[in-house]
């Protein structure tokens, strides 16, 4: 077989810029073994050399994720490596790559450091965060079963994630999703287990491995992503395509899940799974525990009619979104993120870093989904097109969506 020339972009000094990057022409030089990054100001060069492994926090079929230390600088951050031999590999984590570096402007989304090439692997630096939503809400489900009531009976009608931390979520995932959008992108995997949280109550959305480009604001797609979260039209055979509509129910989804503590589907059977979202009317909130607001948005998120779905502009103007949207959440992220610490006497739990687990196609959501399982995601290392051009788009620009 030929060798095939592989271009790669041109990562050696990436700065996340405060403002929304301007459109610059894609860079056309490999990347190399060594690249200069700009972390909280401080400007590092990262080479194999001087970098130590710390722990691994993750590892998959398509590579692995650890945790290193810069040692000249002692700062930390999240490497994911995969081996560059797959094409299929290579297009998944090329595409996440190009999302990452086009979404440096959405604070809304994991920020990306850079990448070098190395003995046949890519390696992406990434920004390190503390948990999943989905390790999130189980750690705080953890904590409402471990306080009883005087009477010694569990409390089971008390919502372990509070409306505050609910309302952020949506709203800043619906931001990260609407930058997208404006990219012309859509993410197609939308998950607790790619949604991160840390200690500052920051909440970032991850994984652009399988995102797809909007050709008339359409995708044609349908096998990419978590069968378990699709909406009811991605599921339908024959379809011509689906648009951003249909990450709107899988944040409905998503949004019911980490609220109750639960998937709302059978989860022990792909098949059962599918049907009932097809078939069956779409869940619903418990009664007396959430506020209208929040029933109404979990409402219009699992319409089953995808043309009675909002779009992204419009859920930004829900009032359950405007009312937390700025909503100081640190204190019980780290009073939930700590409660992992108290049983931890020799190191703290593994970071969530801003590399989501790879999920097959047809993925099946337990209950609560497992984040056990799960590998890391990959992308494409071949530079056929100019997709690494940085975008203008502003995370919070309201432009028509």
């Amino acid at each position: 077989m030929p060798k095939v020339n592989r271009k790669f972009p041109n990562m050696n000094l990436i700065v996340p810029p405060d403002d929304p990057p301007l459109v610059q022409p894609p860079p056309t030089s490999n990347l190399k073994r060594s690249t200069k990054i700009r972390i909280n100001g401080t400007t590092i060069e990262i080479d194999p050399e001087n970098t130590k492994p710390v722990k691994q926090l993750g590892h998959g079929a398509y590579g692995f994720v650890e945790l290193i230390e810069h040692e000249p600088s002692g700062i930390q951050l999240a490497v994911k490596r995969i081996c560059a031999s797959k094409v299929s590999d290579q297009d998944r984590l090329f595409r996440d790559m190009d999302v990452l570096v086009k979404s440096q402007g959405c604070p809304h989304i994991v920020e990306f450091y850079g990448a070098i090439y190395w003995e046949n692997n890519l390696c992406l630096f990434m920004e390190i965060l503390d948990a999943s939503l989905d390790k999130f809400y189980k750690l705080a489900y953890k904590l409402i079963s471990n306080n009883k009531n005087n009477d010694g009976q569990q409390n089971d009608h008390t919502n372990a994630i509070p409306e505050p931390v609910l309302g952020r979520t949506a709203y800043s995932v619906v931001s990260a999703l609407h930058y997208l959008h404006q990219m012309r992108v859509i993410h197609r995997d939308i998950k607790p287990s790619n949604i991160l949280i840390n200690r500052h109550g920051q909440i970032k959305l991850c994984d652009f491995g399988i995102s797809g480009y909007l050709v008339d604001s359409v995708a044609k797609t349908f096998e990419a992503g978590c069968k378990a979260y699709m909406a009811p039209e991605r599921l339908v055979p024959n379809q011509k395509g689906y648009d951003i509509r249909s990450d709107v129910w899988s944040l409905g989804l998503t949004l019911f899940e980490i609220a109750t503590g639960k998937f709302p589907y059978p989860t022990n059977d792909l098949f059962k799974q599918i049907k009932s979202v097809y078939e069956d009317d779409p869940p619903k909130l418990p009664q007396g525990r959430y506020s209208q607001q929040f029933h109404h948005l979990i409402a219009k998120c699992l319409e089953k009619d995808h043309q009675q779905r909002p779009n992204y502009l419009q859920l930004l103007e829900f009032d359950f979104l405007k009312t937390y949207q700025n909503s100081d959440i640190s204190d019980f992220a780290k009073y939930v993120l700590d409660s992992e610490l108290v049983n931890e006497t020799q190191t703290p739990p593994p970071a969530a870093v801003a590399v989501a687990p790879v999920i097959e196609s047809n993925c099946l959501a337990t209950s609560p989904p497992s984040s056990s399982s799960s590998s890391s995601s990959s992308t494409t290392i071949e530079m056929d097109n100019s997709i690494t051009t940085m975008s203008n788009n502003n995370c919070n620009n309201n432009n028509n969506s």
